[in-house]
């Protein structure tokens, strides 16, 4: 009998020990990593994907007269990536109306310069700009092939600049020395906001940039985008993200995730907003783990921004920021750092539908055996979280291989329950499901009998 329990205790402890290895080695399912080419001395600043597939990405570093504006073009979603063009210029923007014409802004060197393609990206030219000398267009608005705005903070020739006209001719809309733009979005020809540099101030128009109103006591913005002509969120690098429902003439904030241990900050930098509901935000957000490990977490929202949490999708890479980022639908999505490496998702990330089953504080972290246990193809697995925090449901087989992660993001105290169905390729046996925090962790077997 001594033996027997010996060596079950073995057994036990050897499955759990493949379990941890593989979770710290593995990172989250729902994202997987991709790279950029290794160009050395810039940093990426822009991505712009189309679809699951086309996307391009402009890299810069601030230094004049280097070759530092690179274009690239992905068209197996961001698995790999091929340089199309090179300048001696940073590169700020990139934006694609379809599959052929898209636009590039950038600056510095021998002057600013705003590029057009109208085949996809393989091939670029250059439109005539406004302003001169040494000059940086640091944002750019395009609504179609026609009409499209750049901004310039430069004091003596920066401004805000309209063509109507796919870019033969250019008006200045806007000019104000040391307070010029440094951001620009339009959701339609004519209502749009610009930002300063310091994001202290923010300006509207109604009338496609004639005039440009200060929407007193009110900051500007990093990222802003609008989904109706009344509905918008703006981020601008703090730990909140502020929503309007009156066409930006008020705004509400939504604060990001609250600190605690390990929540060193949260700042949202970048947004991509889907509909009224799902928004996912980009930055500098750091996560610390036991092992004194920083990871990047990457916000999100389901509920318009009443409510916001966050996935890590890193637990093995060292991707600390995630400042450029975008999702075309809620299955694909890319989250990059500056130094060309990023995440992608075709799964919607880690979102789980977990189901809030009380909201009475537990008295303790639980893990109940799961209901009908064995089952055919659907259990339910009940769990309690007595302290907010990262939590993370995993099943593994009886060899301690990764059946798939149910949960991985922050929950409040409270109860829940997660359906787990069987996939067709999962065959009869005995699992294992773990609930882990970053203080707990416990394992219960599970039968599934096809």
């Amino acid at each position: 009998m001594k033996i027997k329990i010996t060596n079950t205790i073995f057994s036990l402890s050897l499955m759990l020990f493949i379990i941890a290895f593989n979770f710290q080695h593995n990172p989250p399912s729902g994202w997987y990593q991709q790279f950029l080419p290794s160009l050395p001395n810039m940093q990426l600043s822009d991505i712009f994907f189309l679809d699951s597939l086309s996307g391009w990405a402009v890299t810069g570093n601030s230094e004049p007269n280097d070759t530092s504006g690179y274009i690239l073009k992905t068209i197996d979603g961001g698995d790999n990536w091929d340089l199309k063009f090179t300048d001696f210029r940073d590169f700020s923007r990139v934006k694609f109306l379809n599959e052929n014409t898209g636009f590039v802004s950038g600056g510095f060197g021998t002057g600013a310069r705003l590029y057009k393609s109208t085949d996809g990206g393989e091939n670029w030219f250059n439109l005539s700009i406004p302003g001169g000398g040494q000059i940086y267009f640091s944002d750019l608005s395009v609504i179609n092939e026609d009409t499209l705005w750049v901004v310039a903070n430069n004091s003596l020739v920066g401004g805000v600049f309209r063509t109507t006209n796919g870019g033969i001719s250019w008006q200045v809309q806007y000019s104000a020395g040391l307070h010029n733009p440094e951001r620009i979005y339009m959701y339609d020809a004519n209502l749009g906001f610009i930002s300063t540099t310091s994001n202290t101030k923010l300006r509207r128009t109604t009338d496609g940039g004639a005039t440009w109103t200060e929407i007193q006591g009110v900051k500007g913005f990093t990222d802003l985008q609008f989904i109706d002509e009344n509905t918008g969120w703006k981020a601008r690098s703090v730990e909140t993200v502020e929503y309007s429902t009156n066409g930006g003439l008020n705004w509400i904030s939504q604060p990001l995730v609250q600190k605690d241990s390990n929540i060193i900050f949260s700042r949202v930098f970048e947004l991509s907003v889907l509909n009224k509901d799902i928004i996912w935000g980009f930055g500098t957000s750091w996560y610390l783990f036991p092992n004194l490990q920083i990871r990047g977490m990457i916000h999100f929202t389901t509920d318009g921004g009443d409510t916001w949490e966050y996935q890590i999708p890193d637990t093995a890479i060292d991707i600390r920021s995630y400042r450029q980022g975008m999702f075309i639908n809620k299955l694909n999505g890319w989250a990059y750092a500056l130094t060309f490496t990023g995440v992608h998702t075709v799964t919607g990330g880690n979102i789980t539908s977990i189901d809030p089953i009380s909201g009475i504080v537990p008295d303790a972290f639980n893990l109940y055996q799961n209901y009908p246990n064995p089952f055919n193809p659907i259990t339910k697995i009940r769990f309690d979280i007595h302290e907010a925090g990262i939590v993370k449901l995993m099943v593994h087989n009886i060899l301690g291989k990764e059946v798939g992660i149910l949960v991985n993001e922050r929950l409040s105290p409270g109860s829940y329950e997660y359906t787990f169905e069987a996939g067709s390729d999962l065959s009869s046996g005995v699992y294992f499901y773990t609930l882990q925090t970053g203080k707990a962790s416990v394992t219960k077997r599970m039968v599934f009998n096809k």
